[in-house]
Parts: structure tokens; sequence; C-alpha cells
């Protein structure tokens, strides 16, 4: 599809929204695809097989998930290695002298306090249950699909769950993100895409089945930001939850089933097309 576009304005300004869906559609089949993963964060929980490993390295690289594409996968790998290449296993089963080694882990403002904390909650959750999508459901069941409250509410209920261990660090709160913030969430989101969306491209995994695709709201990165403004996805003129709301609204007029499918899209023309960037 020739459209003769230029990056630092909309290409579809004032044209109908089936042109944005067909253009939108291509790119996500351009970049929802296996090349993908290499360069992406997503690649580090690509690298085991047990739910339980993909689970918590798909948590974690979500959450160490700013700065460059590279150094997060570098830092991703660095923490493997420190847990013996077994996250799960050693999760559960290490002893009190296997932490000594991970006091070295940081990452940006990530320090040794926050990864001591994530590996107590990940064993006192797993102790419990056998996925982190238990994590996720609030004591009142998921509803209100309409207006997102579903996935609203999953999100709050995260955040107060995962901080429910006494003592938990004030300091790691900053990593963990919920709506009630009014933040966009996006690292939770984008962990959520991993875990849920199913496709047959072998990018995202949806090895959970009680959250629904169509429940997602889509990651708001600077990138994606940038680029939906751009194509007059987003009017809002702050970024927040409603911001990412917003976005995921207009995204189901193009695909109610599947929305944040599109996260593809507005990420690759970012980020490698990099639509919007001021030279």
């Amino acid at each position: 599809m020739d459209i003769g576009y230029n990056k630092n304005s909309s290409p579809f300004r004032g044209i109908g929204g089936e042109a944005l869906k067909s253009f939108l559609d291509a790119k996500v089949a351009q970049y929802n695809r296996p090349e993908f993963i290499e360069n992406d964060p997503v690649t580090i929980p690509h690298m085991f097989s047990q739910k339980q490993d993909i689970e918590i390295m798909g948590f974690w690289a979500a959450t160490l998930a700013w700065g460059q594409r590279l150094t997060i996968i570098k830092k991703c790998k660095e923490l493997i290695t420190l847990m013996d290449g077994a996250p799960y296993d050693f999760i559960i089963n290490h002893e009190e002298p296997d932490l000594k080694k991970l006091l070295k882990f940081k990452h940006r403002t990530f320090n040794d306090v926050d990864t001591l904390y994530f590996i107590a909650f990940f064993r006192q959750h797993y102790e419990r249950f056998e996925s982190l999508e238990d994590a996720f459901m609030p004591p009142a069941p998921l509803k209100g699909e309409g207006k997102f409250q579903a996935i609203e509410a999953a999100l709050n209920h995260f955040r107060s769950y995962f901080f429910s261990l006494p003592d938990f660090p004030h300091r790691t709160k900053k990593h963990v993100s919920s709506p009630s913030q009014k933040s966009t969430c996006k690292r939770l989101n984008m962990f959520l895409r991993w875990m849920v969306r199913k496709d047959d491209n072998g990018v995202d995994f949806g090895i959970w089945n009680r959250i629904k695709p169509t429940d997602l709201i889509c990651p708001l990165d600077l990138h994606v930001d940038r680029v939906s403004r751009k194509l007059n996805l987003i009017t809002r003129k702050q970024t927040d939850w409603q911001t990412a709301v917003e976005l995921t609204e207009r995204l189901r007029g193009f695909d109610p089933n599947d929305p944040v499918k599109y996260d593809f899209a507005l990420f690759g023309l970012g980020i490698e097309e990099r639509w919007g960037v001021q030279f």
C-alpha cells in the first residue's frame, strides 16, 4: 500500500478509517513475526519452555523495559545467570546464602533491594498458585469489559497484592504501577499482551485464559504515544491511564476481539521507522 507518507505528519488526516485500518493491519503483519523477537525484550521469556519461567522472566523483562532494548536484554540475561539459568527453580528452592550473588544486580533505578523483594514475592505466590495469572484476579469476578473496568480492577488488585508482604520496601513501589495512580501501566500492559494474546505468529505466548485479548489495554510508551498522535488516534493532551484507554477504544474499532495487536504496528512505526521524530 503506497500512501506516500511523511513520517513527521499524519498521512491519514481527513482520510476514512478503513484506509488507516488497512495500513495498520499491514504494519501488524510486518512486525508481528518471529524476526521481531530477537531485538525486543520479549526474547527473554522466549528462552524458556516452562510456564512459570516464562511468567517470571516475562514480568521481569517488562519491568526492566526502559532504555535501549539491547541493554535491557543484556541485563535480563545477567539476572538469569545469577539465578543459575532456572528462575522458577531458584525462586522456589533457594536458601538464604544463594541470594548474596544477587546483591550486585542493578539496572538503572532497579537495584538489589528491588531484586530481593521480587524474589520474595514470587516465592510466596508460587507456593500458593500454579500461575502468575492468579495474581491479577481480584476477589470480585472480572466484568464490565465494555468500559475497561475489568482490566483496571485486575491491575489495581495486582499492585495491592504484589506489595502485600510484610515490610515491603517502599522504594520498590515505583517499579509496579496501577491505574489508580493514573499511570499508563505500560510495562504491565506489555507483559499482559505477551501472556494473553493468542495467534500463530510466535511472538506473544497466549498461555493465560482468564484474561481475554479483548480486555487488554495497548501499552503506551513514548514511541506508541508519538505515532498515535500523528495518526490522530489520541486527542487527550496528557499521557496517562485515560489516554491508554482512549487509544485502545480507537483500536477496538479496527478489531474488537484483539485491539492490542496494533501495538506491533504503532511501536514498529515509532522505533523502526522513526515516525514523528524531529530531525
